[in-house]
C-alpha cells in the first residue's frame, strides 16, 4: 500500500493523490483517488467505504512509515481488527516493491492518456481528467494477465474474466457462466497453477539476483563507505557531490 502523490487536482473534490492498493496473492490493484494532506482517520475511512466493504479485513498490511499508519488510531484499529502491520524498510524495494512497481505502472498510464495536457479528449468529444480515467485503467490492469501468476488479476480474484469493450468488437465472443461444480474444479486449477507460478517466479528471481549480487561479509570493526544516494542535506551541487561518505566503523550488525 502506498500512495501516487504530485497530481494535479482532479474531480469534484479536486483530488491530487492516488492511494494504491495491491493484494500481493492476486496481484489485483485498487486505485483510490484521495488528498496528498488525508487524515489517519481520512484514510482509514476510504479503506472502510471502498475496500473493505467489499474484500472484508486485511490480515496484513505492507507500507512505508507514513505518518497515517504510524498514529494511535492506526495501531489501535489493527489491534481491534487482528490485523497485522509491517512496515517496509526505506530505499528497500523488496519489501513494498510490489506497491512501488505499481504506482510507477499508474504513473506510466496516466501519463499516457494525458500525454498532451492534464486532460484527455475521447472520439466523442467528452473530456476527462486523470481522476475520472482510474476506474478504466484499473480495470485494464485487472484484465491483463500477470507475467508472475500466469493469469489476469480479475480470474484469480473472481473465477472469470470481467467483459471488456474490446470483447464486444469480437464476432466470435460467447459468454459463458460456468456451474457450480466446474467453476469449483476451473477456479481450483488456477490457483494451483497461479501457485506453481508464483513459486517458479520467485525462484527465477531469486537465482538473477544470487547470480549478479554479491552479500558482503561485514564484521564488527570494519570499515565502510555509505553511498550517498539518498542523502539530500549536503549542500554541494549533485555533479560534484561524492557517491559515498565516510569511512565509517561497524560498531554492531543486526
Amino acid at each position: 500500500m502506498d500512495w501516487v502523490t504530485a497530481l494535479p487536482p482532479s474531480g469534484d473534490k479536486s483530488y491530487n493523490a492516488c492511494l494504491v492498493i495491491v493484494d500481493r496473492y492476486r496481484k489485483t490493484p485498487i486505485f483510490l483517488p484521495c488528498h496528498k494532506d488525508d487524515t489517519a482517520m481520512d484514510t482509514a475511512l476510504l479503506l472502510w467505504s471502498r475496500v473493505i466493504s467489499h474484500t472484508g479485513l486485511f490480515k496484513n498490511i505492507i507500507s512505508d512509515r507514513d505518518p497515517k499508519f504510524t498514529s494511535a488510531l492506526w495501531t489501535n484499529l489493527h489491534r481491534l481488527f487482528g490485523t497485522k502491520l509491517s512496515f517496509s524498510t526505506a530505499y528497500h524495494p523488496q519489501t513494498d516493491g510490489l506497491a512501488e512497481r505499481m504506482i510507477q505502472t499508474l504513473e506510466d498510464m496516466i501519463r499516457r492518456f494525458c500525454a498532451y495536457g492534464l486532460e484527455f479528449k475521447d472520439s466523442d468529444g467528452f473530456t476527462h481528467d486523470w481522476c475520472t480515467l482510474i476506474p478504466a485503467l484499473e480495470l485494464a490492469y485487472k484484465t491483463s494477465v500477470h507475467s508472475s501468476t500466469g493469469h489476469t488479476p480479475a480470474m484469480l480474484e473472481k473465477g472469470w474474466n470481467p467483459r471488456i469493450p474490446e470483447d464486444t468488437l469480437r464476432k466470435d465472443f460467447i459468454e459463458i457462466h460456468p456451474t457450480a461444480s466446474s467453476f469449483k474444479i476451473m477456479l481450483d486449477k488456477v490457483k494451483h497453477h497461479e501457485k506453481q507460478s508464483m513459486t517458479d517466479a520467485f525462484d527465477y528471481a531469486k537465482q538473477k539476483w544470487n547470480k549478479s549480487h554479491k552479500v558482503p561479509d561485514f564484521k564488527v570493526g570494519d570499515l565502510v563507505l555509505v553511498s550517498n544516494l539518498n542523502f539530500n542535506n549536503i549542500k554541494v551541487p549533485k555533479r560534484l557531490k561524492d557517491s559515498y561518505v565516510g569511512p565509517f566503523v561497524i560498531v554492531s550488525l543486526h
